[in-house]
């Protein structure tokens, strides 16, 4: 028997993503896909912020075009709850270079390349609480019951 365990991840709905007016249309996908909502809202990353988010990536090849690109434009982060949230989440969206992405998935049907690829993931369940507290406090997160 498979142990599942509800967990949290953090999505984000990109520069690229707002600017192709697909934040309804990424949402509904998400919530078909049964994960629950608990905070959402739209923010405007500063370089500085965009930087303190991915400084795991710092010193890597992308990571000042990861920062440009995340600052460029106004972005949605959204707290997703969900049993295997984050693995799921990842099997939502796809392979981080739309070609490589499944057929149906997020990125494989709405992204331009690797580099502006619609959405944002928690690659763990750790990084998905540490991510989701980086946008919201636990005030902002509103617990479906």
């Amino acid at each position: 028997m498979e142990h599942t365990v509800v967990e949290r991840t953090l999505a984000i709905l990109k520069p690229d993503c707002v600017r192709k007016h697909l934040i309804g249309e990424v949402v509904a996908r998400i919530e078909k896909a049964g994960f629950t909502v608990l905070a959402m809202k739209k923010v405007r990353l500063s370089k500085e912020s965009a930087g303190g988010f991915y400084a795991v990536h710092k010193g890597r090849p992308f990571y000042d075009g990861l920062v440009e690109f995340m600052s460029s434009g106004p972005c949605v982060p959204i707290a997703l709850e969900k049993e295997n949230a984050v693995a799921d989440y990842r099997t939502l969206i796809g392979a981080t270079d739309p070609k490589d992405a499944a057929p149906g998935t997020i990125r494989k049907l709405f992204a331009d390349n690797k580099g502006e690829n619609i959405v944002h993931g928690s690659d763990s369940p750790e990084n998905g609480l540490s991510e989701i507290n980086y946008f919201f406090s636990s005030k902002e997160l509103i617990e479906v019951g």
